[in-house]
């Protein structure tokens, strides 16, 4: 039985960079992966894979080029399945290599296996060959991230009807499909679908989507969406999918309209990977959709010397939080200085368009009754918009009223999760609309959205 000062279990972005953190301490660190491959789901069927299918989608469909060419505009004329799955290879094995050498570099041992509590301290690893590995450590952290939610009623089969893992082994692009669940992955890939020119059904029980973004921005969002020809059933459950004996599925819907496409995307939810843990030998547990509690500042669980970060623990559930989550976790883990995690993260939805968002919405100001104006700017309105023949995408600025200070910035459109960047940067700097007007902006960018915004907001504020 050998001891280790951290134990890792998964390698996806909180397991890799809490690895990485506690080598640098000098500490002995094992990192267990049941994956084929290091990098957990992160980099085998999440965040990397779904965002090259979506650079790969719209750089081979000249998506981004239609405002000058029309609808009609092809890269290459007859995009196949097997064309998005060759950039999808080159971007995993780079991502793969890089972080088998940064663990290799850091003298981070890593295990394939599965593994499963003794007892509070004592881990069990089942091996790829049938042996097991018995392993103890005082510092145990769980990042082992989530699996799809794989409801009974949804009889998957991996070629008409998939999970969100799944999609990225999709043999030919369908003419329909029907995704089901307006989440972030949900909208994600009806939206990369639909700019293949996929007719795209986007279903979803509740009557609103992404109800932590703002409104304003989600307005303008749906209105690009059903623009270009995505139907938007909301307000309905589905209650039976049904494979049809020419090919194709129906989806039965509450209320009695039904709908027929050639693919189904499952992708209501996800679950922690927890199931096999076995974590009541350790006194852990986990709720229904199998997440585990912890301190949002230690990322400590209720069992002493447990720690678990990343997706396993709910929202945000992004790989940059997770990263920091991770760190933070290892820090406190090995009991050496860590800073609280920030208040203020910028959230990323690689839809298309993009969506990114950082700060309070309009309605969290409203709710907590801060005297507030709003500044927006469209990027229409700025000349690399015009050079780049972009028609859609906004980005919106809050600020006090009381102190001039921005307290949200919301970004729909071409490169808004690099932008929203600027915004990020101000508010946690407790920076101001003064710092908006009287900066310089390179021109023509995309980022002097930021400076018109804040004109906009300058305009009806009162000047003292």
């Amino acid at each position: 039985m050998e001891h280790y000062d951290f134990i890792v279990i998964g390698s996806g972005p909180a397991g890799r960079r809490a690895a990485i953190q506690a080598a640098k301490f000098g500490r002995k660190v094992l990192v267990v992966e049941r994956g084929r491959r290091v990098g957990g789901v992160s980099v085998h069927t999440g965040t990397i894979p779904s965002k090259t299918l979506r650079e790969t989608a719209l750089n081979l469909s000249g998506w981004r080029e239609r405002g000058f060419y029309g609808r009609s505009y092809r890269v290459k004329q007859n995009l196949t399945a097997s064309d998005l799955r060759a950039r999808l290879t080159i971007t995993l094995t780079h991502e793969i290599e890089v972080l088998e050498h940064q663990f290799a570099r850091n003298q981070v041992t890593t295990l394939r296996g599965d593994a499963r509590f003794r007892d509070r301290s004592t881990i069990e690893v089942a091996g790829e060959e049938g042996e097991t590995f018995l392993f103890t450590s005082d510092a145990i952290l769980l990042a082992v991230g989530t699996v799809p939610f794989r409801p009974d009623y949804v009889p998957f089969d991996g070629t008409s009807i998939f999970d969100s893992d799944e999609i990225l082994e999709l043999t030919h692009l369908p003419r329909s499909m029907t995704v089901i669940g307006a989440g972030v992955i949900g909208i994600e890939y009806a939206t990369i679908f639909s700019a293949l020119d996929v007719h795209v059904t986007l279903v979803e029980p509740r009557t609103t989507m992404l109800d932590f973004i703002d409104r304003e921005l989600i307005d303008d969002f749906t209105h690009q969406i059903k623009d270009r020809g995505m139907v938007l059933r909301f307000g309905r459950k589905a209650e039976r999918i049904i494979k049809l004996e020419g090919g194709g599925c129906e989806i039965q819907m509450e209320g009695g309209r039904n709908i027929r496409s050639e693919m189904v995307l499952f992708a209501a939810g996800r679950m922690g990977a927890t199931s096999t843990l076995n974590l009541e030998s350790c006194g852990l547990d986990s709720d229904a959709r199998g997440r585990i509690k912890v301190n949002p500042t230690t990322f400590a669980t209720d069992v002493p010397g447990i720690y678990a970060a990343g997706d396993v623990i709910g929202f945000p559930s992004l790989a940059s939080t997770s990263m920091e989550q991770g760190r933070i976790a290892a820090c406190h883990a090995l009991g050496q200085q860590a800073h609280e995690p920030p208040k203020f993260f910028p959230y990323g939805i690689y839809a298309v368009p993009e969506i990114s968002t950082v700060g309070m919405t309009e309605e969290e100001v409203i709710e907590r009754g801060i005297a507030y104006e709003c500044g927006v700017a469209r990027f229409r309105e700025t000349s690399r918009g015009h050079i780049m023949g972009l028609d859609t995408g906004m980005l919106k600025m809050i600020f006090s009223l009381k102190t001039r200070r921005l307290l949200g910035c919301h970004i729909v459109g071409e490169g808004a999760t690099e932008l929203i960047h600027i915004g990020q940067a101000v508010l946690n700097l407790k920076g101001t609309l003064d710092y908006f007007v009287e900066n310089t902006f390179n021109y023509p960018t995309l980022a002097e959205a930021y400076k018109i915004a804040a004109l906009d907001a300058w305009n009806r504020m009162p000047q003292h």
